[in-house]
């Protein structure tokens, strides 16, 4: 959506720096790649070299943020976070899709479905008995939705999105295309020889303003609920099981996988590719280092990193020491020669 630089600037609460108010921005593009019309950041230093040769017609920078070799026909756009105002800014030239209220003809409504105002149903979307969608939420094509589930306002469901029965979503959940909700939780019992099924009877209750990934899966509890908490993140690819609580604003990474029963509080970090034992603590803002493996409690506010996950520092120190082993056992092997040289002239 074009929009002049003085409408770009108080839009994004940015001071003008050079260039002429009316000039229009088109888009929004990265550092490397901006062209004229469009509008970059520069947040970091490391990336101060290549505004020399952009052509971006504008640039939301910091203020006091020193920069060298300015082109002459870049507009600086100065504020207090310009990480946020760039957002604003793709949001603003960059909108959204809307989604006009509709149900689909090829879509399919069991019976006594509730529809908030403002909902949107696209076809071939299944919606079973007694589940109740809120106002201005948008059910894509091919999404499915259980019996008795609660689907609170201004959600969005992408394509091929899977919610099981009793499923609780609260208000701005965002589910990407492929991801499966409440489905059973791994749990068998292994008698004569077989393992026998854990029946699971639970469900997953998501709080409000989560986002979840494509193709990850969160099942069901065994008997309670699988809880996710407010504002919660959930990359792609990623497994929670059964009986699982995960605090407020949580980060999940891609790959990471969380075993049954664990409770992962509030702002809590688990890289990408990251493991997590069955009835684990992550404390409350520790950060799991990508393809850690946990297989006990981690403190609150600690890094850990490793298989097994151990302390940031340590394990650094650990991966030095093996790094270095390889030159220390040629040191061994030579030792042992001269040793062996040495008892031949005692001999």
């Amino acid at each position: 959506m074009p929009i002049t630089l003085k409408e770009l600037a108080d839009f994004c609460d940015a001071r003008i720096v050079g260039g002429d108010l009316a000039t229009t921005i088109y888009s929004a593009a990265d550092i490397k790649s901006a062209q004229a019309g469009q509008v970059t950041q520069l947040t970091s230093s490391r990336y101060a070299r290549h505004i020399k040769d952009s052509t971006a017609t504008a640039c939301f920078i910091a203020e006091g943020f020193a920069v060298d070799d300015l082109p002459d026909s870049m507009t600086l756009l100065v504020c207090a976070d310009p990480e946020i105002s760039f957002i604003k800014a793709v949001e603003l030239l960059h909108p959204v899709r809307v989604y006009s209220p509709q149900v689909a003809p090829q879509a399919v409504l069991e019976n006594n479905v509730t529809l908030g105002r403002g909902v949107y149903i696209g076809p071939y979307a299944v919606i079973g008995e007694n589940a109740i969608i809120g106002d201005n939420s948008t059910l894509l094509v091919g999404a499915y939705v259980g019996k008795n589930v609660k689907i609170g306002e201004n959600c969005k469901i992408y394509p091929y999105a899977v919610i099981y029965d009793d499923v609780v979503l609260g208000n701005n959940v965002i589910i990407h295309s492929g991801s499966i909700i409440g489905a059973d939780g791994f749990g068998y019992k292994f008698r004569n020889n077989v393992h026998v099924k854990v029946p699971q009877v639970g469900n997953v209750v998501i709080d409000d303003n989560v986002e979840i990934g494509a193709n990850t899966c969160i099942d069901r509890g065994a008997l309670g609920s699988t809880l996710i908490g407010a504002g919660t993140k959930i990359d792609n690819l990623v497994q929670i099981g059964h009986n699982n609580k995960v605090g407020k604003n949580v980060i999940m990474c891609g790959l990471t996988g969380v075993s049954g029963s664990c409770n992962i509080e509030d702002y809590a970090i688990l890289a990408g590719s990251s493991g997590v034992a069955d009835h684990v603590t992550i404390g409350q803002g520790a950060v799991v280092m990508a393809r850690s493996g946990v297989a006990g409690d981690v403190k609150a506010g600690t890094q850990v990193f490793g298989s097994p996950a151990k302390d940031k520092k340590t394990a650094y120190k650990e991966q030095i020491a093996l790094s270095k082993l390889p030159e220390l056992l040629k040191k061994v092997k030579l030792l042992e020669e001269k040793i062996q040289a040495l008892e031949k002239t005692v001999d």
